[in-house]
């Protein structure tokens, strides 16, 4: 079995939505159902990094695998970076982070994620995206990922132009919040490299799932190669 492990970011601040990540749904904190969604992967373990003591205080009701990072990160890419620097990850385990505001997140979609890492020796970063459902394109909470006639994801964009939008709907596709990558990638190549579909399938939620990677561009011509 390939190994790899889902660290979940989490801050208390939130510009969208005041303490976001402790918000009840139905008995349980937003952050427990990301966790409980999770350890239904086939991780080896799932983590929650935060900035915030009320968050760590708050998960330890639930479960010990948390850990305090610096307040001064501007990316849940950085919270985890340290986060696997605290727990002394290995350089080659794979990492899952999944963003702390998705608690129906499917774990399939999770173990999908990862196996982009395992089999694409080309991919270095792994995501995926799906179809809108019928209200959800014009929220703005939604992240929408612009794709082009190639499959390159051109843009990632909460609100889109109107007369774009009229012209090129079939172009857009909902992002979900994971991203998977080996412990020793470096944290500007995770932000730096472009999307490439790796194939398109139907997940257990019965929603298509289009799974992500970002290609060295130097090896293009091998990705191009494992997504025909």
């Amino acid at each position: 079995m390939n190994d790899f492990i889902v660290i979940i970011p989490s801050r208390l601040s939130s510009t969208r939505l005041k303490e976001k990540a402790l918000l009840d749904l139905n008995g349980k904190s937003l952050i427990e159902r990301v966790y409980l969604r999770a350890i239904k992967s086939n991780a080896n373990e799932v983590f929650i990094a935060t900035d915030s003591k009320k968050i760590e205080e708050h998960v330890k009701n639930f479960s010990p695998n948390v850990i305090l990072t610096s307040k001064e990160h501007e990316s849940g890419t950085d919270r985890v970076h340290e986060c696997a620097a605290k727990l002394d990850i290995s350089d080659d385990m794979v990492i899952v982070n999944v963003q702390g505001d998705e608690p129906f997140i499917d774990p399939e979609t999770i173990n999908k994620t990862a196996d982009i890492i395992f089999e694409n020796k080309n991919a270095s970063v792994g995501s995926a995206c799906t179809l809108f459902k019928d209200n959800d394109f014009n929220d703005p909470n939604n992240v929408k990922v612009y794709l082009s006639d190639s499959n390159r994801a051109i843009n990632f964009l909460r609100n889109v132009d109107p007369i774009d939008l009229s012209k090129n709907k079939p172009k857009y596709f909902q992002h979900v919040g994971i991203y998977s990558y080996k412990s020793n990638s470096e944290r500007d190549e995770l932000s730096n490299r472009s999307y490439r579909f790796l194939s398109a399938n139907i997940d257990s939620d019965g929603a298509e799932k289009r799974f992500l990677s970002f290609a060295d561009d130097r090896n293009s011509s091998h990705a191009m190669r494992a997504i025909c």
